[in-house]
């Protein structure tokens, strides 16, 4: 295929949102599709996605990529593909905190007996693991990786734990926790979909990149230990998001290290999202790659 500079303008903004490559795109344009949008995710959908993100992003801040996530590929409202980092700790982690399982120690309300998210389930192809909720029309695909680690971690957790996720069907304490999380805050959470359609919009250029969010209250919390600068996501995410800056402290041209502060709003909904850039100019120093050497030693005992 035949590649002109018009085109690499095209896909610019959104290779600078997913992460995914030119060519990629191209042939996609070539194939029909619009690649200067991003397809929002259905309800469903955005309930998976939220769910998974804000699962994972606890990743912390080991390496360039947020949450280990190297590309996002936002193919319709009821697809995402996701290409993890190749490593193996990376995988552990994504394993050990979305696969369900019971506490049956706690007592009290569901949602406090489920660890992991409740209703996931995962099928292992050749080059992807699937991940989705019985009897919804959602589903994210993980690639980039031998998906027998997967397998491997899986099955490490099930013999030592009340792993749920080879369940057939929802038991009934997951639909209870399901049921019980999606009042409080369900529409909030959901901002996070759109947000990981978009992540790599918040790695910055330096060599550590950790993008974190959570729910608070009536708003999304998002902080980046060096994200990007701010007049770059303030563009980027209202041109893509519709999300309008509504006030800040930008301190990205200061000598100073002290961190970013904005404050986003959604005009159709009134939902508010909450920005932090630490700015903590963090590297892959020996001692940080050491660590990350002993993560990966770890992953499969």
């Amino acid at each position: 295929m035949t590649e002109h500079p018009s085109d690499l303008a095209l896909t610019a903004e959104r290779r600078l949102l997913t992460g995914e490559s030119h060519r990629s795109l191209l042939a996609m344009m070539e194939a029909g599709h619009d690649v200067q949008s991003i397809p929002e995710a259905s309800r469903e959908q955005a309930d998976l996605e939220a769910g998974i993100f804000l699962k994972t992003c606890k990743i912390g801040g080991l390496s360039a990529h947020p949450a280990g996530i190297l590309k996002v590929q936002p193919k319709s409202t009821t697809q995402l593909t996701i290409r993890l980092l190749d490593e193996p700790y990376v995988i552990h982690h994504w394993a050990d905190h979305l696969l369900p399982e019971r506490h049956s120690r706690v007592t009290g309300y569901p949602e406090d007996q489920i660890g992991g998210l409740p209703g996931l389930r995962y099928r292992v192809g050749p080059r992807a693991i699937t991940l989705y909720r019985p009897g919804h029309d959602a589903e994210v695909r993980l690639t980039g990786f031998n998906t027998r680690w997967w397998t491997r971690i899986s099955a490490n957790a099930q013999s030592r734990r009340d792993i749920l996720a080879t369940e057939s069907d929802w038991t009934d304490l997951e639909k209870a926790a399901h049921t019980s999380s999606q009042k409080y805050s369900a529409d909030d959470a959901r901002l996070a979909s759109p947000l990981l359609r978009r992540i790599r919009a918040t790695a910055g250029p330096g060599e550590i990149n950790a993008t974190d969010a959570w729910t608070s209250g009536h708003s999304l919390r998002v902080e980046t230990t060096d994200g990007p600068a701010c007049d770059q996501l303030v563009e980027v995410f209202n041109r893509s998001l519709g999300w309008q800056l509504e006030r800040g402290w930008c301190g990205c041209r200061s000598s100073r290290r002290d961190g970013c502060c904005l404050n986003f709003k959604v005009p159709e909904t009134g939902q508010e999202i909450d920005y932090s850039n630490l700015r903590w100019g963090r590297s892959a120093d020996p001692r940080r790659l050491a660590h990350v050497a002993e993560l990966n030693s770890l992953a499969f005992a």
